[in-house]
């Protein structure tokens, strides 16, 4: 209704204008009577009836054009706004609880497809946080419960047959099997805290960082006879040395975990970002099984490559919280991470952090190769 008055003014308003400037051009006629060329002729009009019939003229038109611009106006302003309104009932739908629907609008490229294209990318984004969190949901309520089954069921084993039992044996798994539900609950509140408590951050090199996260994996990955190869270059850094160091070691035993059973490689890189001047650059690479095309699901919580289901063996076995805690780090570093699967099987991860200015961190010039 309010494009549609718009439009009618607009329209009375122009036209109230011309006949305004017709009007006044009128006055130039001469006021004497005019004759036609025939001397036997009556007079025609003077310059008053001119203007008269003029002002007469003028207030119809005027009350057409008002007519026309309300009719007109009301269906240039539907046709206008009917973009609008799949999108209201699009954000109706969403409000309800139903995230598969998109506006998908057609046509030349405007204001409005431009809205509904972010509208339906908004639509997308929550609709695949609304199903990450349902798995998280999922996943964390089988991962709590395993160990308290686990226990359960060794204690009725135990009341079964008391006189059965190796009890030094069992308290030792009852140990192990609690220790694993302690473990899993403190990431979980770690993973909390990384999303509400923003880091102190600092000037560092990150190789610095690599180099010791990769000192603290080395014994892991020589028992499972993987390769470990380190090209450690200086990259400066702004960010939480105590988190970057996690992250590092997070992702070095992700890769050495979840590499070939043996003769594995892992390869970390360290340096200056190539492709964004001015930020630091962290490669981590490691042969294993092939990925499917979903790795970047795989920093949801308690998601592993294999599925949701932990490894049988004990030593390979983790909570399935590693990347979802790097995940976690690098959006409040504000860094960028991406995962991406190699052809041969394996992962490939790259975080790129932001950088710090030459000379804070204390990084050493020569390049070290390890």
């Amino acid at each position: 209704m309010k494009l549609t008055l718009t439009y009618a003014l607009f329209v009375v308003v122009a036209g109230a204008l011309s006949l305004i400037v017709v009007y006044l051009a009128m006055r130039f006629v001469p006021s004497y009577p005019l004759a036609d060329v025939n001397p036997q002729a009556a007079a025609i009009a003077t310059r008053p009836d001119i203007l008269r019939a003029l002002a007469k003229a003028s207030g119809v038109a005027l009350l057409l054009l008002a007519l026309v611009g309300l009719g007109a106006g009301w269906l240039i302003a539907g046709r206008v706004l009917r973009p609008l309104q799949d999108i209201t009932r699009a954000a109706r739908r969403a409000a309800h609880g139903s995230l598969d629907h998109r506006v998908g609008l057609t046509g030349p490229r405007d204001e409005f497809t431009e809205l509904s294209d972010t509208f339906d990318d908004m639509l997308g984004r929550l609709q695949r946080s609304f199903e990450a969190q349902q798995r998280f949901a999922a996943n964390a309520s089988h991962e709590l419960r395993t160990p308290l089954a686990v226990s359960r069921t060794m204690l009725d084993v135990a009341v079964a047959d008391p006189d059965g039992q190796d009890y030094r044996q069992l308290v030792s798994r009852l140990r192990e099997t609690n220790q694993r539900g302690i473990d899993i609950t403190d990431a979980l509140l770690r993973l909390s805290a990384l999303e509400h408590t923003p880091p102190t951050m600092e000037h560092l090199d990150l190789a610095d960082t690599a180099r010791a996260a990769v000192e603290a994996v080395r014994e892991e990955a020589g028992a499972r006879s993987i390769t470990l190869h380190a090209d450690i270059r200086p990259a400066p850094a702004t960010g939480n040395g105590v988190l970057l160091r996690q992250l590092t070691l997070n992702l070095l035993q992700n890769a050495v975990r979840h590499n070939l059973p043996t003769g594995g490689t892992l390869s970390l890189t360290t340096g200056p970002d190539p492709a964004r001047p001015g930020r630091a650059l962290l490669t981590v690479t490691n042969t294993g099984p092939r990925l499917d095309d979903t790795v970047d699901r795989l920093t949801e919580p308690f998601l592993r490559g294999s599925g949701r289901l932990a490894e049988q063996d004990s030593t390979r076995r983790g909570h399935g919280l590693g990347l979802a805690i790097v995940a976690s780090i690098v959006r409040a570093h504000h860094a960028d991470l991406r995962l991406t699967a190699n052809p041969g099987g394996g992962l490939t991860v790259r975080a790129s952090l932001p950088g710090a200015p030459e000379g804070t961190t204390g990084a050493r010039k020569p390049s070290e190769h390890e």
